[in-house]
């Protein structure tokens, strides 16, 4: 019987996903064979496994902060909101249905049986399972079907560390009203605090630690200081609080349309820890300016993206920003919506519209949603500002349920060679006749340094700068001491022992 044990939050965004990786890796460090899971998981952030299902993006970097490859049975349940109302709803990493909130709610008691069974699964293949809830155990209205707070708790038989966010205000009173809205035999499974994110001397909280451990007869196990970590975070509301909002200057300016319903903002991590690039979230048309690439990222719902492009006026911009000779990359529904018309009866419920017109491609949905992990290069003897971009090494996923076809004038961007681990043969993206538009349907794109690193090259040669001289940036190498800064951190404000103990004496009562 493995150890475990489950980081719940008071709220979402406390830092649940990062905590949770964390762990993964101290108990990796520590020589255990660790795994994390989710039961359920809420994302436009998506990624596929070595055997092509798609999983949560957070799932997929905890299992690499754990030093193991991604299983979809860390994430068996995944929600894709694809308005504010209905999702995707992909079971066991392929799509079952599009459910509205009350249906897929009443939907969810059939899943426990098949959770508990997957969960079981991952167990015995490993030495301690870190689970991680969402959003609140407190969510009251949802207690009778959760599959994901205490619910799953239950069914794991593990015990649960609550984490609260001090930056947000209030951490007392969400501590102590969590507890308090907690059934007797959940309560009983609450072993212990974190507060996460706090900034300042953690002398002044020591008189309100005391009190809350006598309210509620639950230890605080640490206070985590506010973190300088690039790691991917799982919910785009970071992006609304301005995680990328930096000013401090770099020779290039990158900016990504933030889209309301923008998917896998995650492939974007890679560009922005470049040493000379600024990355920006943009959602206004004259934050386009003074822009070297704009990128129209992936999208869960892309004919209701591309209509809000076009009535915020951000689209007119972009049109603006390459007649400028600026350079534009689409991905996945980015991609889509670059062409000259998209046919959709099957994701938006829109039917078809035109597209911004700047590739000679068209796009029609299908009811099969392609997920694959590719590898492969970049056609040789592109044109413009990805010539130097000609042959490189490319590896990454795609998740679509579009299928494009190039026109006249409109030339490939990669080939593929090989597709969940099999020998493979495909090609991929478009590039403009102009070389400067290119549409691709890879995620993860910039995870491949060389092609990243000669991307940005070309843009640097285009604005009269010399090609980067400094040390070649691996994204790899970089994430990876990432995960252990974060891992130290914790080691230095947490009582790890205790956790161990925690889940020993949990582990003992349960046999």
């Amino acid at each position: 019987m493995s150890l475990a044990i489950m980081i719940q939050g008071t709220a979402s965004d406390v830092g649940k996903s990062m905590l949770v990786a964390g762990l993964c890796r101290i108990f990796a460090q520590d020589g255990h064979r660790t795994a994390p899971f989710k039961s359920q998981n809420m994302a436009l952030n998506s990624g596929i496994t070595p055997d092509g299902k798609e999983m949560g993006r957070a799932q997929i970097f905890q299992a690499e902060a754990a030093g193991i490859a991604p299983d979809v049975r860390m994430n068996p349940v995944l929600l894709k909101p694809t308005s504010d109302r209905k999702a995707q709803v992909v079971l066991m990493g392929k799509v079952a249905t599009n459910m509205d909130a009350v249906t897929y709610h009443n939907y969810k008691p059939q899943l426990k049986t098949q959770i508990r069974e997957v969960y079981q699964s991952l167990a015995s293949e490993h030495d301690v399972m870190v689970l991680e809830g969402a959003g609140s155990p407190a969510e009251i209205n949802l207690r009778d079907r959760d599959i994901v707070n205490m619910g799953m708790a239950e069914l794991a038989e593990c015990p649960v560390i609550l984490v609260a966010d001090i930056d947000r205000g209030g951490v007392f009173a969400a501590i102590y009203g969590t507890i308090a809205l907690l059934l007797e035999h959940e309560k009983w499974r609450v072993k212990g605090v974190i507060i996460n994110k706090f900034r300042g001397d953690v002398a002044l909280l020591y008189s309100g630690i005391e009190q809350i451990e006598a309210l509620t007869g639950v230890p605080v196990l640490g206070v985590m200081p506010w973190l300088d970590v690039d790691l991917e975070d799982e919910d785009s509301v970071v992006l609304d609080r301005g995680k990328y909002d930096a000013v401090t200057p770099k020779e290039l300016d990158v900016a990504v349309l933030q889209l309301p319903y923008m998917s896998n903002f995650t492939d974007f991590n890679a560009l922005a820890a470049q040493p000379d690039v600024r990355l920006r979230y943009v959602s206004k048309p004259e934050e386009l300016k003074n822009s070297d690439l704009v990128i129209v990222p992936g999208s869960k719902n892309t004919l209701g993206d591309l209509r809000w492009l076009r009535e915020n006026g951000l689209e007119k911009a972009l049109l603006a920003h390459h007649s400028r000779d600026g350079a534009v990359l689409g991905i996945c529904g980015g991609y889509q919506m670059l062409g000259q018309h998209i046919y959709d009866e099957v994701e938006s419920g829109l039917g078809e519209m035109p597209g911004i017109g700047l590739l000679n491609v068209v796009t029609r949905f299908a009811n099969e949603k392609t997920t694959t992990r590719v590898a492969g290069n970049v056609q040789t003897h592109l044109l413009g500002i990805f010539s130097a971009s000609s042959g490189a090494p490319l590896q990454g996923y795609e998740i679509h349920m579009g299928e494009t076809t190039r026109g006249e004038n409109t030339s490939a961007f990669a080939t593929f060679t090989q597709c969940n681990m099999q020998p493979y043969h495909n090609v991929d993206g478009a590039i403009s006749h102009d070389g400067r538009v290119l549409g691709t349907y890879l995620h993860g794109l910039f995870d491949s340094g060389e092609f990243t690193r000669s991307l940005l090259d070309g843009l640097r040669q285009r604005k009269g700068l010399n090609a980067w001289d400094g040390e070649a940036f691996d994204y790899q190498k970089h994430k990876d001491h990432q995960f252990s800064k974060l891992a130290d951190a914790m080691r230095e404000h947490i009582d790890i022992s205790r956790i161990y103990q925690i889940m020993r004496e949990h582990q003992e009562q349960a046999v």
